[in-house]
């Protein structure tokens, strides 16, 4: 079940409806422990008849991902021994990660062995498995990992409720593809009562309708516009720009709408999730950009492989070393092809100049044109300088190989070739007007949590915005494509 399927429009209120009833927005009753449990409760089931949508067998997997992170928190909070304590955390990595491993990366290695032993004069034939790759697994393998690694650290105190352990795993808004949420942020929403806010709930639906405007109209609009300038074998150099352009707002539009419309949604339940992103195409450089995009992946990485690592602290060398693990890393976490290794070294390789100039924390926590309507020179050749080096990392994320990625970089660097292939003008002229219209409205709202938190006072055009938004949808339902990062 998708966000913007059929289904999930009679699904959501009906999960709405049954939410609330069960714990009513007002009263003593809805403070009680059973009640709280019994909404807990509700939420799992409709987040398995939600996951379970997409083929019923992945139920069993995300069902062993939940107990045995919850049994493994159990132990770590009775166990005093640090040898024992490790042996549990130790115990919850190799199994999940197992999982994770078994599932998207077991046919990538045996058919890059192959590969190997071909090249070098010896034919293999190594087994590979028909495996169906459950959706969002990456997602909620780190959510539960987290929980597990913040226990053994004592960061976090382990839960003995089950359910609600199980609804902080499962919570469907955000289960499949974020954000990647933290025990110490979601958890205890879970363990606490929830009232019903109507002013919270009119800004979540809000935010899922600028989410559903990005997915529907942008990405899904530059998403025709991308598959037709950069199909064939040699597309010109004005193709792979307009292509690649259409490609990273289509692969934004995509990402950052779902995350919009999960956030949107939780708000319905009173339940409040992360943001994860910020506007990152206004980035002044790449560091920026990665406090920016995909915040809750970025700061995971942070805190469970980049710090243990060493993180800065020892030198300019293990710094570099650091940044490269965890960009490598954070490709492969994307899917199993060397396309994503590359696109994670292009940012790794981006980053060198600013640990070398020790500014990588430059314009951490601040705004562009903070104060000012427009950016003023310097800002602007920064924005467009940093977004040019995330166009060339897409390169790599949207090829089939590494080697039609360096084609579209040479024909773009080197090809001097500006004809457009024939057709498709149309749908290029609306996928560039939307993102226009979209970089309008983010930068009006760049300080706010989403493109539409600035709205019309006046109730007439507010709701003339609504409609307008909702036949754009509607007409765009002829051309709805599947969330990209389902595929993660």
């Amino acid at each position: 079940m998708t966000f913007t399927s059929l289904a999930f429009y009679a699904f959501l209120p009906i999960v709405f409806a049954g939410y609330w009833l069960i714990c009513p927005p007002s009263g003593g009753a809805a403070a009680t422990p059973r009640r709280v449990w019994l909404q807990n409760a509700f939420v799992v089931a409709a987040s398995y008849v939600f996951y379970g949508w997409w083929d019923w067998r992945f139920l069993a997997l995300i069902t062993v991902t939940i107990l045995l992170s919850w049994a493994c928190g159990l132990m770590l909070g009775r166990l005093e021994g640090q040898k024992a304590r490790k042996a549990v955390v130790a115990v919850a990595l190799i199994v999940n990660l197992g999982i994770l491993a078994g599932f998207k990366y077991f046919n990538f290695f045996v058919d890059s062995a192959a590969a190997l032993l071909s090249a070098i004069g010896f034919e293999a034939h190594l087994p590979s498995l028909r495996i169906i790759l459950p959706v969002g697994i990456s997602f909620y393998t780190f959510q539960a990992l987290s929980y597990a690694i913040d226990v053994y650290r004592k960061r976090v105190e382990p839960t003995r409720d089950v359910v609600a352990f199980a609804a902080f795993v499962s919570f469907f808004p955000q289960l499949v593809a974020g954000p990647i949420e933290r025990s110490v942020n979601l958890l205890p929403q879970f363990l606490a009562p929830r009232r019903f806010d109507y002013a919270q709930a009119v800004d979540g639906c809000r935010q899922m309708l600028w989410g559903f405007f990005k997915k529907t109209v942008i990405a899904d609009g530059c998403a025709l516009a991308a598959n037709n300038l950069l199909s064939g074998a040699t597309p010109s150099s004005s193709a792979v720009l307009l292509g690649l352009l259409c490609f990273s707002f289509q692969i934004y539009g995509d990402f950052s709408g779902y995350s919009d419309i999960a956030c949107g949604m939780s708000r319905l339940f009173g339940i409040g999730l992360s943001r994860n992103f910020a506007c990152p195409y206004f980035s002044r450089n790449i560091g920026e950009f990665w406090r920016r995009w995909h915040i809750s992946l970025t700061t995971w990485f942070k805190d469970y492989l980049y710090i243990p690592l060493g993180g800065s602290r020892e030198g300019l060398a293990r710094t570099i070393r650091n940044t490269f693990i965890v960009f490598a890393v954070s490709g492969l976490w994307h899917g199993a092809n060397w396309t994503f290794l590359a696109w994670g070294l292009v940012h790794a390789v981006a980053f060198l100049p600013l640990l070398l100039a020790g500014r990588n924390r430059r314009f951490a926590g601040t705004t562009v044109a903070e104060g000012r309507l427009l950016p003023d020179l310097r800002e602007t050749l920064a924005m467009v300088s940093t977004f040019a080096v995330v166009m060339v990392g897409w390169a790599f994320f949207r090829a089939d190989t590494i080697a039609q990625a360096c084609r579209w970089l040479h024909s773009l660097f080197l090809g001097f070739d500006f004809r457009l292939p024939p057709g498709g003008t149309h749908a290029l002229q609306r996928a560039l007007g939307w993102i226009a219209a979209m970089l309008v409205c983010e930068w009006v709202n760049r300080s706010k949590p989403y493109g539409f938190a600035i709205y019309p006072k006046n109730r007439i055009l507010r709701r003339a915005m609504y409609l307008a938004i909702l036949a754009l949808m509607l007409f765009n339902l002829s051309e709805r494509q599947t969330f990209i990062y389902f595929q993660f």
